[in-house]
């Protein structure tokens, strides 16, 4: 097994079972440093035992690079997999046979923790047809935001890489703040150059219920909005700790969501598994479409579609209103409306 392989699905099976974030980046730093030596460095240094002697190389990571060369399945690696056999959530199973692609994810251009070519390959080895790369906007800039100018620069990396992928779809997005007054955090031509804008709360997340009704609707009749992400801002466990909702008029914003047709996101990162089950009944009840996304922010966390899934199927969602079990074209027609 090549042993910078190896680090890497070991990386990738840490995130998919929601690992301590620190274990899953010393497997991607080490398999990043491997990968960067001659090969003839890294037969030597394997041959001789001195991968400890590099920088981002720890006993534990050299130890699976070992026994990867060796021609071994690496015991952790064994464990990890072992693990890795059933879904993260059950009942979703069918759900999850529809989607096509996954339409919020990071990179490390904000506050993901890998390139945005690893997050792809990740999603093209899940099967996906396409996936919204949807890093931060500028006033988020506890998580990297990007200004104009950086966004302007991604949208040239991604148009490169859509020509290695191809047939993948590596769709340009963002996900965008919705400021105090509902206005969002970027500006409008690049709004509209993007394939999927996903527009979500970040801040004063206790602002009065008038006032927060008043700022996630002005934020959902935007034209150049596509999804409104994780409504409540909730956290439910998990390493941030826990955090209430925010408080808002649901059959209102709800409603401004149908009547503009904006999906309602059903974000299936285990911490937030937001809407909580009350305001997913009511958005199947009004009819608003949804987007089961991940918010991934590496690449094993792409298979949180899972929980998501689970959820949607508990809920009755329709497949006809999940935005991303839309074939590409017909999803770009949606975001292009």
């Amino acid at each position: 097994m090549d042993p910078v392989a190896a680090l890497e699905r070991v990386a990738y099976l840490l995130e998919r079972e929601r690992a301590e974030a620190r274990r899953a980046t010393a497997f991607r730093k080490a398999a990043a440093r491997l990968a960067g030596l001659d090969p003839g460095e890294l037969e030597r240094r394997l041959a001789a035992g001195t991968l400890t002697e590099l920088r981002d190389v720890g006993p534990k990571t050299a130890a699976v690079a070992q026994e990867a060369a060796r021609g071994a399945v690496p015991a952790y690696l064994a464990e990890l997999e072992s693990r890795a056999g059933t879904p993260l959530a059950e009942g979703g199973q069918e759900v999850r046979g529809w989607l096509r692609g996954d339409l919020h994810a990071h990179s490390d251009w904000s506050d993901g923790g890998t390139p945005i070519l690893a997050m792809a390959r990740a999603a093209i080895d899940l099967g996906h047809e396409y996936l919204a790369l949807t890093d931060h906007s500028p006033r988020l800039t506890v998580a990297r935001g990007l200004s104009p100018e950086r966004l302007r620069e991604q949208l040239d990396v991604v148009a490169r890489l859509n020509e290695e992928l191809a047939p993948f779809r590596l769709l340009t997005g963002i996900e965008v703040d919705i400021l105090e007054d509902g206005g969002l955090d970027q500006e409008p031509e690049l709004l509209a150059r993007l394939d999927v804008v996903v527009a979500s709360v970040h801040s004063k997340l206790r602002m009065d219920r008038a006032a927060m009704t008043r700022r996630m609707v002005a934020a959902v009749e935007h034209p150049l909005v596509d999804v409104l992400g994780h409504c409540t801002g909730r956290l439910v466990t998990g390493g941030r700790g826990t955090r209430p909702e925010s408080d808002f008029d649901a059959d209102a914003v709800f409603g401004a969501c149908l009547d503009n047709d904006v999906a309602v996101e059903l974000n299936s990162r285990p911490e937030r598994l937001d809407p909580p089950t009350r305001l997913l009944d009511l958005v199947v009840e009004l009819g608003c479409r949804v987007a089961i996304d991940t918010d991934a922010h590496a690449p094993g966390q792409l298979e949180f579609l899972d929980h998501g899934c689970a959820r949607a199927a508990r809920a009755g969602v329709a497949r006809d209103k999940v935005v991303n079990a839309l074939p590409l074209s017909e999803l770009l027609a949606w975001t292009s409306r």
